[in-house]
């Protein structure tokens, strides 16, 4: 990271993107106001309190103690920035792109927009939305334009919830401008902060490397859960046969099926791109469309496996007592956001099956009625008619789930014993 000047900060959403971009700014020496309309967020911030995994308190604790960071969240009083970074969420809505957050951001920022500041987006989105909705929206509201009397570009986020190898700091970031000035006005900040600043031509280019990534898990996720359930019916393990095709040392790339995706990237960032091609060239994106409806069907195929598993053990789901261990999208983290997890409870319950679920991660209400919070106790994997590993965290002790579970379904491949029936 280079040498550089003390700026006024400004970053749109203190989400699991906003809030560890915020605190990175003020721990090199820049002023920081992040901006978070949700109140409940907002009351926990000022009194120092992380909802962000990649954040802890103590760190929370000293950008505010050191005057270096401030939490707001009304709009009108935002500074004057030398530099604003949105990072709001871009969510689907009806199986399109819904912008609205982006453009609340923009509309703010653009009262408060200086010549010669510099607004990045990086929220995910499909290519374009830089220039033409932010630039829009700044440019008609401040009367600037856009790589003339101030700096406008895109980076990607790459943050990966509770990943304690690559973090924002040592993984490589995307930077675009709409123009040389703009790029360069990106690289400078961004080298601020980051380890390494990767420089692309255009913010169309950096939208989609985005798109692109995560396409590609995607894609190759939904090849191996497809891959998972027709093993299943030749009754060949597919465990086994991914960790043979392992043993190539080139041309592939290991992939595990699980009981479907979740987070912000899988379930939506793909359909971005397949809307824009759908919009602006009138065709499908077959893959994309495809992938999504192996994923989204994994949960169904899970619960289908459960019924099939308690049948051939003399019990129906209704009645069951069912114990899911993890309720996140992934392990180590708690983030639920669409977490294939909050399907399989709901398509339990609507079976009649009596659901408990243990994660020691996710805190947050996820507006499961009917099911009970628990922890992974003895007691409580004992008295289960069946033990369902959907997120495989660290915390669970999975040789005495093993030891103590009546009757155990594996969509991680990780617990130990014969007796442990897997995806």
């Amino acid at each position: 990271m280079a040498e550089h000047a003390s700026r006024s900060v400004v970053v749109m959403g203190q989400g699991y993107v906003g809030l560890p971009l915020a605190m990175r700014a003020a721990e090199v020496g820049h002023s920081v106001v992040g901006f978070e309309p949700d109140r409940r967020r907002l009351a926990m911030l000022s009194k120092a309190t992380s909802y962000v995994e990649d954040v802890d308190s103590a760190t929370l604790r000293a950008a505010i103690e050191a005057g270096r960071y401030r939490p707001e969240c009304d709009a009108d009083a935002l500074p004057r920035f030398d530099v604003a970074v949105i990072a709001v969420p871009t969510p689907l809505r009806d199986h399109a792109p819904d912008l609205a957050a982006v453009e609340e951001a923009s509309h703010a920022l653009a009262r408060r927009l200086s010549p010669g500041a510099l607004v990045m987006l990086e929220s995910t989105t499909y290519p374009g939305t830089t220039e033409e909705v932010v630039g829009t929206i700044l440019e008609r509201s401040s009367g600037l334009r856009a790589g003339v009397d101030f700096h406008l570009g895109y980076s990607s986020e790459r943050i990966d919830p509770g990943n304690k190898a690559f973090g924002l700091v040592n993984t490589p970031k995307l930077v675009s401008g709409v123009n040389e000035s703009s790029l360069a006005a990106a690289v400078e900040f961004y080298d601020s902060i980051v380890d390494t600043v990767v420089p692309v031509s255009t913010p169309a280019v950096a939208e989609l490397a985005k798109l692109l990534e995560n396409t590609f898990r995607h894609v190759n996720i939904a090849l191996v859960n497809e891959l998972a359930v027709f093993a299943h019916e030749l009754g060949i393990d597919v465990w086994e046969a991914i960790d043979a095709a392992s043993t190539k040392p080139f041309g592939f790339m290991r992939f595990t099926p699980g009981p479907g995706v979740g987070g912000h990237c899988l379930p939506v960032d793909p359909s971005y791109l397949s809307w824009r091609v759908r919009q602006d060239l009138g065709r499908s994106f077959r893959f994309v469309e495809l992938a999504n409806d192996i994923n989204d069907h994994m949960p169904e195929h899970v619960v289908s496996r459960i019924g099939e598993l308690l049948n051939r053990n003399y019990r129906s789901v209704n009645g069951s007592r069912i114990l899911l261990l993890g309720l996140a999208y992934k392990a180590n983290s708690g983030d639920a956001r669409e977490s294939p997890a909050i399907v399989v409870a709901e398509q339990l319950m609507a079976l009649g099956a009596e659901v408990r679920a243990a994660d020691p991660h996710v805190v947050e209400d996820l507006g499961l009625d009917g099911v009970k919070r628990v922890e992974a106790t003895a007691e409580e994997i004992s008295c289960a008619d069946l033990v369902v590993l959907l997120t495989d965290h660290d915390e669970f002790d999975l040789d005495a789930v093993c030891r103590d579970a009546r009757l155990i379904f594996d969509t991680r491949h990780r617990v130990p014993g014969k007796a442990v029936e897997c995806l």
